[in-house]
């Protein structure tokens, strides 16, 4: 089970401190367990600092306490703070990463059955899509259906998410979509041909959680190879 542990302190001493975590970070490289760090400052009080710290579990954290290195950044943190400061130890129970969620509602969206669902509940109007099948890229709500509406003309199709990484405002997602080629495909009349198509996607979101901007990546030949457009 993931694991929290927030550090709540006061410093007027912020940049000491900010170098004290630099330099605990360069001594502990390759022996620290945590896995994610996050600074805040109170935006009403410029001297209150909020750290969350997240390790893969409480076991892992607690190896990260006992580091020599972990017991004098904490001796010297304390001479910096005005006062002593506070620990709270979480045990993660939920763990929504809204991108994320996001990005998987989409490629659910665009592989439901019968007539294509909205989709301004996950991409912006003005979204731009970059996709190998696409000589011109796809740029606004209208032309993004259009190319979607081209491969649901084709395929009957599922998206599974294999593996989802998220940085920042973007989320990359490598999926596999199984499809049956049932209807005509850029000129292709139906051959009833079973596939499987391995890729990845990469979304940039805005802050309401929409799509702005988007990359497919996946093997467009081998596709046309197995449907017998191409010679292998």
């Amino acid at each position: 089970m993931t694991f929290v542990q927030i550090i709540d302190c006061r410093t007027s001493r912020f940049d000491e401190m900010n170098r004290l975590m630099d330099r605990w970070a360069e001594q502990t490289r390759g022996k620290r367990t945590a896995t994610h760090s996050l600074l805040g400052k109170d935006r009403s009080d410029g001297s209150h600092f909020v750290e969350i710290v997240e390790f893969p579990s409480y076991d892992e954290a607690m190896r990260n306490s006992h580091l020599p290195e972990t017991d004098r950044l904490f001796q010297e943190m304390v001479a910096l703070c005005d006062g002593m400061p506070t620990f709270t130890d979480l045990d993660v129970v939920r763990d929504e990463q809204m991108y994320k969620a996001a990005a998987r509602r989409f490629l659910e969206l665009i592989g439901t059955p019968g007539e294509l669902p909205p989709l301004d509940e996950v991409i912006a109007e003005g979204c731009h899509s970059h996709d190998p099948s696409d000589v011109q890229d796809s740029l606004g709500m209208d032309a993004i259906r259009r190319g979607i509406g081209m491969w649901r003309q084709g395929f009957d199709f599922a998206f599974a998410v294999e593996d989802q990484i998220a940085e920042g405002d973007r989320v990359c997602t490598r999926w596999t979509c199984d499809a049956t080629h049932t209807g005509d495909f850029m000129g292709l009349q139906p051959t009833g041909i079973d596939v499987r198509i391995t890729g990845t996607l990469i979304q940039r979101f805005r802050e309401d959680g929409k799509v702005v901007e988007d990359w497919w990546q996946y093997d467009m030949l081998g596709l046309m190879e197995r449907l017998g457009a191409v010679e292998e």
